[in-house]
């Protein structure tokens, strides 16, 4: 995780003696995640609070800093889909009962903060209005949602919230999965060893959204490819750097298998994107706009 300065900046962090902040997530219902509490059904009192004690037993620690739930308990367009289909609604737990277990844990001591994850503007809304109406401290301080130079959905309607609420966002994937390296176009399909090629079929989530035999999503990485090497740099660490430079950004989260890897997202924090490169970034998003949403 590379993070910003914005989580200081936007009162989000206390003393606390040079610990590292700890940030932890519950997830909900999941028909395949079974090892996860049996496959969690829903994001109840229940499910919650064993969640948060699991962890703090897991972790060896007394109190966890950022709790986040990991994506909604309730029909959302997620993971590829991007239309809203009211026919797919399910029965699904209130918020309201979702942020009373967490405001128990709160007033236990054992988490101090509490956060989202895949939610939409409408979803991230409900939680802040139900966390005044009932006077839950704190409120919700974090949104970690997908946001890389092939979805930027982030933008079209969570940052307006984000900003005018103070709530920090935490982007996972800013290398899509490894797709903006451009290793899965090369000769071969890319080593053997590559996360999309090693769980090929068992992943249906990561499948969904980064779609490797779709042209458009070919031709969007190349363009951005090219722009990286005109420029002197590395396709890896030109996706981290748009990321980065977030007005919004507390963090970026990101996976290395291999210490090349590291190296190139490291550098990627030296990197300064000139209003020249950005330009172009922007050309071949207006181009191939959002194709991992």
């Amino acid at each position: 995780m590379i993070s910003a300065d914005k989580w200081r900046e936007n009162g989000k962090e206390e003393e606390n003696g040079g610990k590292s902040d700890l940030l932890c997530l519950v997830s909900g219902p999941s028909g395949q995640m079974t090892w996860i509490r049996g496959g969690p059904m829903s994001l109840n009192t229940e499910n919650i609070l064993e969640a948060i004690d699991n962890s703090l037993v897991r972790l060896h620690t007394d109190y966890i800093d950022v709790y986040q739930i990991h994506w909604p308990d309730r029909y959302v367009p997620m993971f590829g889909e991007t239309e809203y289909d009211p026919s797919r609604q399910y029965s699904s737990v209130p918020i309201e009962e979702q942020l009373d277990a967490l405001g128990r844990a709160v007033d236990a001591g054992k988490i101090r903060y509490i956060g989202l994850s895949n939610e939409t503007p409408y979803g991230l809304m409900k939680f802040l209005e139900h966390a005044k109406s009932t006077g839950l401290r704190p409120k919700v301080v974090s949104l970690q949602n997908s946001y890389n130079l092939l979805c930027r959905t982030f933008d079209l309607g969570l940052a307006e919230c984000c900003h005018h609420e103070r709530i920090s966002m935490l982007a996972y994937s800013p290398m899509a999965m490894g797709i903006l390296s451009g290793k899965y176009y090369l000769p071969g399909g890319g080593p053997s060893d590559a996360r999309m090629n090693l769980y090929q079929g068992k992943y249906s989530e990561g499948e969904s959204r980064y779609y490797l035999s779709s042209a458009i999503l070919k031709s969007a990485v190349q363009a951005y490819a090219n722009i990286a090497v005109k420029h002197g740099l590395t396709p890896a660490s030109l996706a981290i750097a748009f990321v980065l430079r977030h007005p919004l950004l507390a963090s970026a989260l990101f996976g290395a298998t291999k210490p090349c890897q590291l190296s190139e997202v490291l550098e990627a924090s030296k990197v300064n994107l000139t209003e020249d490169i950005l330009v172009e970034l922007n050309e071949v998003h207006a181009t191939y706009t959002n194709p991992c949403p």
